[in-house]
């Protein structure tokens, strides 16, 4: 069953069990389940010096490694039944790259959590693609997931991302290191009661969790590693 978009915001409309026929729609772009020959589109990101100079520690990503993470971010879907989303135009179906939310075990210190995060392809930065499929991604995070907080992590010079992150109504919460390359990082965060009130959801404010991170169906952490992150 196709999603339908109402009041700019992407929806879930299968209730089938899994996650075989998620998809989520926007004005621009369809979010979706991961397919085989997504691979090559992979490692042409991956592989750009731009695209991957604010990533972990700036290093771009061959063939196997990519490889490793796309067998990854599929099985996270089936872990945990959320994840990053192959994300493609509407009409030609060009692949722009990915959005969704996963763990960042990368950042023990801020665990559990779930973060939001995204990559674009470099044709493909300045459309305004970013935002709109991870406003897409974060309605579908609190209201279809029902986390009760989502973080956004990104270089300090990632001027960019951060902007899309305030667009999302996301505020500094710190700015700390990864242990495994020792870079800096600056961490956002939502919660569910602070996305409820900017969009006047009453109903939402209601069944917010006093929590501060994870979510209410699922445990946050994960002993697997995610595919990938902003």
């Amino acid at each position: 069953m196709r999603p339908r978009v109402v009041a700019g915001r992407a929806h879930r409309t299968t209730s089938e069990p899994g996650v075989g026929a998620m998809e989520l729609v926007t004005e621009r772009l369809r979010l979706r389940m991961w397919r085989d020959e997504d691979l090559e589109a992979l490692v042409a990101l991956d592989s750009d010096p731009e695209v991957m100079r604010f990533i972990r520690d700036g290093s771009t990503r061959d063939r196997a490694q990519v490889t490793a993470s796309f067998a990854l971010l599929r099985q996270n879907w089936a872990d945990r039944g959320y994840g990053l989303f192959a994300t493609e135009l509407v009409g030609s179906g060009e692949l722009v790259g990915w959005v969704g939310i996963t763990v960042p075990n990368f950042l023990p210190e801020i665990l559990p959590a779930v973060e939001i995060g995204w990559r674009l392809g470099r044709a493909h930065w300045g459309h305004g693609y970013a935002t709109e499929a991870a406003r897409a991604v974060m309605a579908f995070g609190f209201d279809e997931v029902r986390l009760d907080r989502i973080v956004s992590i990104c270089h300090p010079d990632n001027h960019a991302s951060r902007h899309v992150m305030t667009k999302l109504g996301m505020a500094f919460d710190r700015r700390t290191t990864v242990p495994a390359h020792g870079g800096a990082v600056d961490v956002t965060a939502i919660t569910r009661q602070e996305y409820a009130a900017a969009r006047g959801d009453a109903g939402q404010r209601r069944t917010a969790s006093t929590r501060g991170g994870g979510t209410s169906r699922r445990p946050a952490a994960a002993t697997r590693p995610p595919a990938d992150r902003c």
